[in-house]
């Protein structure tokens, strides 16, 4: 039996509800670009709900010439969206050209057409993996402070600190985009809520280097660090790793934007 393409593979993890979400496909927001926005089965057009936006920092058309279709259309991204949507947000998921700008035009969009999409726009957060999270770093040290009330980074490459250029090499080879060269980790909005997920057994030369730099200029700046340190993971063990473990961190990523987007904000207006 063939190998499963990875633009085939879904997440190792399921949630009651996943099946019922709702779907709006190819809302236009810059140009011919467009996103596609997943809704909880029991979302009302009249109460605006929480956001996470997946960030992704691959151009598409180079990502479609290689590996055959747009980010948004893998199978990885329409179940963490599904997950997402039926653990009661709304998720965006977008076609790009330059991951940077288009990442904050869908901000924009977003923040302009809050009430039409059903989003309220001053709950949003970011999940971002692989070479996607230099894009999604740049653009939480771009936006106001306030912009966001979470981020989750997955098994990614981060930033090139103490004279390391991992990042930067890895850009060159792959074709992602690494928009917050030059930043440090005090760039970052001091009390945003990080959530750093490790893939213990990560392959790729040098990533877990970067992100345990990252990891270690976070606590000296004391920022709100979130790591789960998934030991025995492969790169991108959310597709590849079909374990309890695995099912258990896709489980605690969804609770952290939880409460950050939900269950924070109850409190807050308690």
């Amino acid at each position: 039996m063939s190998e499963v393409p990875i633009t085939k593979r879904p997440v190792v993890y399921r949630i009651p509800g996943q099946d019922a979400v709702i779907v709006r496909r190819d809302v236009p927001y810059r140009d011919d670009l467009t996103l596609d926005l997943y809704y909880p089965p029991d979302s009302k057009p009249e109460v605006r709900a929480p956001a996470v936006i997946f960030v992704t920092g691959y151009p598409d058309p180079g990502f479609q010439k290689f590996l055959g279709c747009r980010q948004k259309e893998m199978a990885s991204y329409i179940s963490w969206a599904e997950l997402a949507a039926a653990s009661g947000l709304i998720a965006v998921t977008y076609s790009n050209r330059e991951p940077p700008a288009d990442a904050e035009a869908v901000l924009s969009f977003i923040r302009q057409n809050g009430e039409t999409l059903g989003i309220d726009e001053t709950r949003i957060g970011i999940w971002s993996c692989s070479g996607n999270v230099p894009t999604a770093l740049a653009v939480l040290m771009n936006e106001p402070s306030d912009a966001f009330r979470c981020a989750v980074l997955c098994y990614g490459l981060m930033l090139d600190l103490d004279g390391n250029t991992a990042v930067d090499d890895g850009a060159k080879q792959f074709g992602y985009r690494n928009p917050a060269a030059g930043k440090s980790v005090s760039d970052l909005p001091p009390k945003l809520p990080l959530m750093i997920v490790r893939a213990g057994r990560d392959e790729f030369p040098h990533l877990n280097e970067t992100l345990d730099r990252f990891v270690s200029k976070a606590l000296e700046c004391n920022l709100p660090l979130t790591l789960i340190n998934h030991a025995e993971a492969p790169h991108a063990f959310d597709i590849a790793h079909d374990s309890q473990m695995s099912r258990d961190v896709i489980r605690r990523v969804l609770d952290f934007v939880r409460f950050h987007l939900i269950e924070e904000s109850r409190e807050t207006v308690a």
